[in-house]
């Protein structure tokens, strides 16, 4: 599990690096409209709010997705959200076998109509497998923003492990 985790923001840092190493840090920054309402930015600090969400809660024990950093620097400089994301992949290659089965807390607001808080109980693993696919969805909109900026990325950027998986065998 611990080595999926690390593909996956593997997969962010390589994004993030072909963005440094061509300078284009404006490709991170725009938002696409009207195809799209937020930069590729907004979204790779989105999928870093969530793995920090996560580190906060082994102090807590309450993981909370719903603290956001919006509007932050790091959805303005690519460099920022590589080392956002390296801090994340040292985390994870120093997570154990015991902090996997750790119980915690989920708050999560449940409502569009009204502030409604719901708590219920779960466990890093289960989180960490959450925030994955979370990042390879968000990876999969940053991919098609890739596209109409005509950047290139790596086939495998944004794709599902199942998707993968079926492909593969396509």
């Amino acid at each position: 599990m611990l080595t999926s985790q690390l593909e996956i923001i593997k997969q962010g840092q390589d994004y993030l690096n072909i963005l440094i190493y061509n300078n284009n840090d404006s490709t991170y920054r725009n938002v696409l409209s009207p195809l799209f309402i937020s930069s590729a930015g907004a979204h790779m600090r989105h999928i870093i709010d969530h793995y920090l969400a996560l580190i906060a809660s082994l102090q807590s024990g309450k993981v909370d997705y719903d603290v956001r950093h919006r509007n932050s620097k790091v959805e303005q400089e690519p460099q920022l959200a590589l080392d956002k994301l390296v801090q994340i992949s040292n985390w994870l290659k120093s997570l154990t076998g015991t902090d996997l089965t750790r119980v915690l807390i989920l708050y999560t607001e449940v409502s569009v109509t009204e502030k409604k808080v719901q708590s219920v109980p779960t466990s890093l693993a289960r989180e960490l497998v959450f925030s994955g696919s979370h990042a390879v969805h968000h990876y999969a909109m940053i991919a098609q923003m890739a596209q109409q900026q005509k950047m290139a990325l790596p086939s495998s950027f944004g794709i599902a492990p199942a998707t993968a998986t079926y492909l593969r065998k396509a």
